[in-house]
């Protein structure tokens, strides 16, 4: 991880734009980002690409909110642009994601990785180049097998899935300061191990 005081976080929510998709399972990393930005006084506007972005500085640390305007499939085009404008080191981004493959209610946390069947992550790695970037996974799988994943990711949470979201996010944007503070390893050790 870089270590210089000039040095900017990326942290980037995946998910769809619109009140459509405002609930959706899909829009978790939307949902998270934006917690994060209410918890530390942090406004949303357009970015020099296709993004919204909000900027601060935390600890003397500087960071950068990213929510992609491309739509899920094409997340990688505005990770691109922002990863570009703001010069940022891959180390220092952080992709906040929605996962129906881990149970409702959990965290992962990982340094690199493949997209694991997620089309946001894909377009991410196609556009960088690289699987070599940090990423959470936020859980909102079921017990029971999805018939359909697509339909279930792009349906709005039940009532009850949605208070078990939520008890979580305070979780995950807690360990995105731990990562801008701390960095991948120590977020990982601690976070990764409350949600086993």
């Amino acid at each position: 991880m870089a270590d210089d005081a000039n040095s900017r976080y990326l942290i980037i929510g995946l998910g769809n734009p619109g009140k459509k998709y405002q609930h959706t399972r899909h829009n978790a990393g939307f949902l998270v980002v934006d917690a994060f930005a209410e918890k530390h006084g942090l406004s949303f506007r357009q970015g020099r690409g296709d993004y919204l972005q909000a900027n601060g500085v935390i600890n003397r640390k500087k960071i950068s909110l990213i929510k992609p305007l491309t739509f899920m499939n094409n997340s990688g085009l505005a990770v691109q642009q922002a990863v570009h404008f703001f010069k940022v080191d891959l180390s220092n981004i952080l992709v906040v994601v929605d996962d129906f493959q881990i149970p409702l209610g959990t965290i992962r946390i990982r340094k690199q990785g493949s997209g694991g069947g997620h089309h946001g992550l894909a377009s991410i790695i196609s556009q960088l180049q690289t699987l070599n970037f940090p990423r959470m996974r936020i859980g909102i799988g079921k017990e029971q097998a999805i018939p359909n994943w697509v339909t279930f990711v792009l349906s709005d949470f039940a009532r009850e899935e949605f208070e078990t979201f939520n008890a979580v996010v305070p979780i995950a944007v807690e360990a995105i300061l731990c990562f801008i503070e701390e960095g991948i390893e120590k977020t990982m050790n601690q976070y990764n191990r409350k949600n086993d």
